[in-house]
């Protein structure tokens, strides 16, 4: 209930201590400074009861989705005022060549950044799993190319992707069942 309070989604109060606790722990560890391990240790127990301000990302202004590179936070800002913060993990910067997972026998080569600048939604997939060219994606929403905000069953405490940004599965459907990333949203990505 602490970390809906401060604005760290997770899918709500049911006494078990699951996926989304785990990512909202690990995005208040990471806003707040802290060893983002997603386990409640005496230091981020003394953190979530000392109270303080509700999350707030550098955007004040406007409707948009902030990726905050540097601490990996994903935060969903409406009419300049943060509603929710999530963890994220973006591009790990490093290169890499895998065969494509769509055409076969086909390399891709690359480095995997999530690229800085405003952006814009501007397609996306509704429904389940895609398989993208380099691994499968849950109901993404582009913004840069092949570059999208998308559900992951992979979500660590540090940048891991080829260049999209992972939120938990769980979270990407609350972005979708709550619109809060329709096509024409601007994507705001920085290094803090």
């Amino acid at each position: 209930m602490r970390l809906l309070q401060l604005g760290f989604w997770n899918a709500g109060v049911d006494g078990n201590y699951g996926l989304t606790t785990t990512q909202a722990v690990m995005a208040f560890q990471k806003y707040s400074g802290l060893d983002p391990t997603g386990n409640v240790d005496a230091l981020t127990a003394a953190a979530l009861s000392a109270g303080g301000d509700r999350v707030r990302g550098a955007a004040d202004t406007g409707n948009l989705i902030e990726i905050d590179k540097r601490r990996q936070l994903l935060f969903i800002i409406q009419d300049g005022t943060t509603l929710w913060a999530l963890n994220t993990s973006t591009g790990n910067g490093q290169p890499y060549e895998q065969e494509d997972v769509n055409t076969p026998g086909e390399i891709v080569r690359g480095v995997a950044l999530t690229p800085d600048g405003l952006w814009k939604v501007d397609r996306e997939r509704p429904e389940g799993w895609w398989e993208g060219d380099l691994g499968q994606i849950y109901r993404p929403k582009y913004f840069r190319g092949g570059i999208a905000v998308h559900g992951s069953n992979t979500i660590p405490n540090y940048p891991a992707s080829h260049g999209c940004v992972r939120v938990s599965v769980p979270a990407m459907d609350f972005i979708w069942a709550q619109n809060l990333m329709p096509l024409g949203t601007q994507v705001w990505v920085h290094d803090g």
